[in-house]
């Protein structure tokens, strides 16, 4: 199996909150994110910011009704 890049790494970080990534996908990117800290810094960076937008939309959401 040839190795991840970072730039496949981040685009599949992005794609796993609109797909179901395969396994192949996920066992890549479980690979790479071990071995590289920019991307695993990365990856937990998309997962703040999800969880503030969810956040923000529900105390959106609260005040309109």
């Amino acid at each position: 199996m040839k190795m991840m890049n970072c730039k496949d790494a981040t685009r599949l970080m992005s794609e796993r909150y609109e797909r179901t990534l395969s396994l192949r996908e996920r066992l890549a990117l479980k690979v790479h994110t071990a071995m590289c800290r920019g991307c695993s810094n990365y990856g937990l960076h998309l997962d703040v910011l999800r969880l503030a937008a969810r956040r923000l939309r529900e105390g959106c959401e609260r005040r309109e009704n």
